[in-house]
């Protein structure tokens, strides 16, 4: 503790009450005893308290007559309350009353001091067994970077990864700086790994693992073979760390499976998306569908062709299902929406893509406000949490926890933090992503790249036969020579996709069912 914490204790028995107060004296507590309720009122008039003991049954004013006055004078101070009572009712007024705890005579001293670790120490204690849980598996995670030889491994090892990156996320210690370096050695050995894998992947779909042409394939189509109605929802630039932290305002209604699969490249929407819905790879919905496919030096909205993909996708393997297709960008849309959800059920599938989390991320780049409520990846995640707490999603799932669909969620890519650039040189038909490039007349140091100089064995499109691609890894970003240190200080520390990263590239696969007593 770095400063005496001060309790009051309340009680008209205070006296049959002093070994317990010499046991918390002991433990370095300043104990103040007061034996009725408006002695204690009195008391939090004049001084301050870091936690309070309120005995339920004391002559005059009860212990919760004494609750209500004490939480308007001290609204953010726990309050313990101890009574003899087991009545029910007499719980639940106090638990509305937003006590802290709530203990039955006879109370034993470790007891009480429990109930105070818990509410006085229990971020400091939660942050120490962190960090030191995490000490003791840095070795075993830093052996796991160097054992992943397979895609399976690397799933593996990104999900222990995002675990530690919550626990820790708000400890403030070295831990963090510590768990941030060897995640660079991560994303250094996955870039390495893809490296090695991704034209092999593409060669040989059979042996790869889950990308985003097989989505529909794998997921999708065999749920409505087997008669299930499925509701599948696309969160735009959406990472795994972010699911794991909305999941926990879904547990209470919802049963989830969760798993991870592999974005292709380029990981943007134009590439990402549109093989979702078409189960092509891109080079293949240029050829196979030229007035559905957008390049990039085209004006036009690279993913205004969604719906008519998907029913592409279902023309080619002969599915009759019914499908609706909805793009939600704005509440006024959403709200017009959910308020037909009965309009939805009618639908074998129903496939809705939300826009919030890459408006988020882009807005974040342009807008020095908002880089500073998303100054951290964990302020970046609240932020996530908080528009979907507020959102008219809560009341799709609310709609969803009522019915029978077969829930998927998933993203068509994640985003990365960057802070290293590297230069690039290209002419002015260059495209302007930051994590990935392609033309025909590109510059740059091999060694910081993953180049792909022949994008038909990627089925990428080539608009020249010497039209190569050059991917980003880690926390890279490109930047041209001209304007160098503005370009630099303006994009470094935003969140980017395109290029290759665990953030990016690993993205969640959720498939989620009403739990069965809703």
């Amino acid at each position: 503790m770095d400063r005496t914490q001060r309790i009051l204790w309340v009680d008209d028995e205070i006296d049959m009450l002093r070994p317990h107060i010499l046991f918390l004296q002991s433990k370095g507590y300043e104990i103040s005893t007061v034996t009725n309720g408006q002695d204690a009122i009195d008391a939090c008039q004049q001084n301050s308290f870091d936690l309070i003991f309120l005995d339920e049954n004391m002559p005059g004013l009860s212990g919760l007559e004494t609750l209500s006055v004490i939480n308007q004078l001290l609204p953010s101070v726990p309050i313990i309350m101890i009574t003899k009572s087991e009545e029910e009712n007499i719980m639940d007024m106090a638990i509305g009353s937003k006590i802290a705890d709530y203990l039955i005579k006879p109370v034993n001293p470790n007891q009480i001091l429990l109930s105070i670790k818990k509410n006085l120490h229990k971020k400091a204690i939660v942050n120490e067994v962190a960090n030191s849980s995490y000490q003791q598996n840095f070795g075993k995670i830093g052996m796991q970077i160097n054992d992943s030889l397979t895609y399976t491994d690397w799933m593996e090892l990104y999900k222990r990864l995002v675990y530690w990156e919550l626990e820790l996320a708000n400890t403030g210690s070295e831990m963090n700086d510590i768990f941030r370096m060897q995640k660079t050695e991560a994303n250094n050995a996955f870039a390495k790994f893809i490296k090695r894998n991704y034209l092999d992947w593409i060669a040989h779909p059979e042996d790869r693992p889950t990308m985003s042409p097989d989505l529909f394939k794998k997921k999708v189509f065999p749920a409505l073979k087997e008669g299930e109605k499925v509701f599948l929802l696309v969160l735009d630039n959406f990472r795994f760390d972010q699911w794991k932290v909305l999941s926990q305002e879904l547990a209470a209604d919802f049963t989830f499976e969760e798993e991870l699969y592999f974005s292709i490249l380029p990981t943007t929407t134009q590439y990402a998306r549109n093989a979702i819905f078409s189960g092509l790879m891109p080079h293949k919905i240029a050829e196979m569908f030229p007035d559905l496919w957008v390049d990039e030096d085209e004006e036009e909205g690279k993913n205004l062709n969604e719906a008519p993909l998907i029913q592409t996708h279902l023309d080619r393997y002969r599915h009759k299902y019914s499908f609706s297709y909805h793009k939600i960008n704005d509440t006024t849309k959403s709200d017009k929406l959910f308020s037909n959800f009965k309009q939805l059920e009618k639908n074998d599938l129903n496939v809705m893509v939300l826009n919030f989390i890459d408006t988020l991320s882009h807005t974040r780049t342009e807008s020095k406000m908002i880089r500073e409520l998303a100054s951290t990846e964990a302020a970046y995640r609240s932020i996530t949490l908080s528009w979907f707490q507020h959102s008219s999603m809560h009341q799709l799932f609310k709609e969803l926890a009522e019915s029978d669909y077969k829930i998927i969620i998933t993203t068509d890519h994640g985003s990365i933090r960057v802070d290293n650039p590297i230069k690039v040189v290209g002419d002015k038909s260059t495209n302007k992503n930051l994590r990935y490039k392609f033309n025909k007349n590109l510059k740059y140091e091999t060694k910081q790249v993953f180049e792909i100089t022949k994008p038909l064995q990627a089925e990428l499109p080539a608009p020249s036969i010497n039209t190569r691609y050059i991917f980003s890894t880690g926390t890279d970003f490109f930047a041209y020579p001209n304007n160098f240190n503005y370009y630099v200080s303006y994009y470094k520390d935003t969140f980017q996709h395109g290029g290759i990263s665990m953030e990016e590239m690993m993205i969640p696969l959720i498939t989620m069912k009403r739990k069965k007593n809703k």
